[in-house]
């Protein structure tokens, strides 16, 4: 079995020490942002639609219902803030794929895939669209993404391809010693403050005459369709579930997800010279092509998110604001970056911070109704949200109105992945997945017959 960079050129423990001292639990994109805030839900309303979660796949599904329809009532309500959750704590990539990158898009739906890519563009398009047409102020970028290739047998996947870079010219790009080719996608990925963004959508929605309520989370849906929050209920003619990471409030997909924690680090501002020492002009988003990946990107002040490797669920599914704190993986990100990039050592990271990830075994959203077509819901995004969302808004609008639409007749919308099974056996195939994607890793991508058998039914498990 062989070893990987990171462990060939482990960064020196005094470097990662430093660099994590004055490194402080709290999510970056959140910090110190003003956002407004909205009353909480009281007493007993009515509306057309009510939309359950305050994330993005809810922000958009209320904000486009309302594009679609000006005169329908449209309340959202909140467990919480207004993109507290994984919403305002991702890396911001807006990626234009809906089925979790092309290869799962090709092994799902072969027949599809050129419909859904074009789907995906059109849906990038349309949320830049958006951006401009409301004046977000979100810092949204159309940067496109660099996939860079740091074991040989990565290099093979990706030589031939469209936008592919050798060594040289990747290096040229961006300076890492790991990197032996790379490719770039150049239209296919923005980059966004997360946080911001949901504050905007919101101001939006609002400004479009949804009523958002706050700190209001959801008991119960009762038939009529009926939500009952803490203290209030909201009688509706439908309801749009977007509860992400969450139980869901449907006991049909109990076991359809499974909340996977993520982990990210983000480094005090670079001076100029240590730019030039890296390079990264183009500011590209930026993804390893390992099973166990990492992901990373420049913020607009001039700092760079680092994350991804780690993907660690916990027993019985639970979300609990103590798995954010996970020292192993914090040492284990900051090594990886100064074995990426070695010219930064001395750097300090200022901010470090988790969040679930709703993860599926098909590894991108899947849609349905319930209560006779009166409920929609969508989730199982796999940590490919940001854009994905605004398309699942869409969806579900679709399946509440009834009408066949391109959309709904697709198989990605109509097909349901397999559940993953009760505890213990979820515990026990999720930490024997990781482990064989693993073993991969450090097998020159070799799959064994756990991942082959698991490719073979529909199944994985990735961040």
């Amino acid at each position: 079995m062989g070893t990987t960079v990171f462990e060939r050129r482990p960064a020196p423990v005094s470097v990662v020490r430093h660099s994590l001292s004055a490194t402080r639990q709290s999510v970056f994109w959140l910090d110190g942002l003003e956002r407004p805030r909205h009353p909480t839900l009281t007493g007993e309303v009515t509306a057309d639609l009510v939309v359950v979660g305050g994330g993005y796949t809810g922000l958009w599904t209320a904000l486009r219902a309302k594009e679609r329809d000006p005169h329908r009532s449209v309340i959202l309500v909140e467990a919480r803030t207004i993109g507290w959750a994984a919403s305002g704590r991702n890396g911001g990539f807006c990626e234009a794929s809906l089925t979790h990158g092309e290869e799962n898009g090709a092994n799902r739906w072969p027949d599809e895939l050129e419909q859904l890519e074009r789907l995906g563009r059109a849906n990038l398009d349309a949320i830049g669209e958006t951006v401009d047409r409301y004046e977000l102020d979100a810092e949204f970028e159309r940067t496109g993404q660099l996939a860079v290739a740091v074991e040989p047998h990565q290099l093979d996947w990706i030589a031939g391809e469209e936008g592919f870079l050798d060594a040289d010219a990747v290096r040229a790009q961006v300076g890492s010693p790991t990197y032996l080719g790379g490719l770039w996608s150049r239209d296919d990925c923005a980059l966004v403050h997360p946080a911001k963004l949901a504050v905007e959508l919101a101001r939006v929605a609002v400004d479009l005459g949804v009523e958002i309520y706050e700190h209001s989370p959801v008991r119960a849906l009762g038939d009529g369709p009926v939500v009952r929050t803490e203290h209030g209920t909201v009688r509706a003619q439908q309801v749009a579930l977007a509860t992400n990471a969450f139980p869901s409030l449907l006991r049909r997909n109990r076991l359809m997800t499974v909340p996977v924690y993520d982990y990210v680090l983000m480094t005090e501002p670079l001076t100029d010279q240590q730019w030039a020492e890296i390079g990264w002009a183009e500011r590209q988003g930026l993804a390893d092509l390992a099973n166990q990946f990492h992901y990373y990107r420049r913020s607009a002040d001039g700092r760079i998110l680092f994350g991804g490797y780690d993907a660690v669920y916990h027993y019985g599914g639970r979300i609990r604001a103590g798995y954010e704190n996970r020292p192993e993986s914090f040492e284990r990100l900051a090594s990886h970056f100064f074995t990426t990039f070695p010219q930064l050592e001395g750097l300090q990271f200022t901010h470090k911070w988790a969040g679930a990830i709703d993860t599926c075994s098909r590894f991108c959203a899947f849609y349905g109704t319930a209560r006779k077509g009166a409920v929609a819901y969508a989730l199982g995004f796999t940590g490919l949200g940001v854009g994905a969302s605004r398309f699942a808004a869409d969806v579900m609008l679709d399946l509440l109105s009834g009408e066949d639409t391109e959309r709904t007749e697709l198989a990605m919308v109509r097909e349901r992945p397999i559940p993953f099974p009760p505890e213990p056996a979820a515990s026990m195939g999720v930490a024997a997945t990781r482990w064989a994607m693993d073993r991969a890793d450090h097998d020159g991508g070799r799959r064994n017959l756990l991942l082959k058998t698991l490719d073979a039914v529909g199944m994985g498990f990735d961040s």
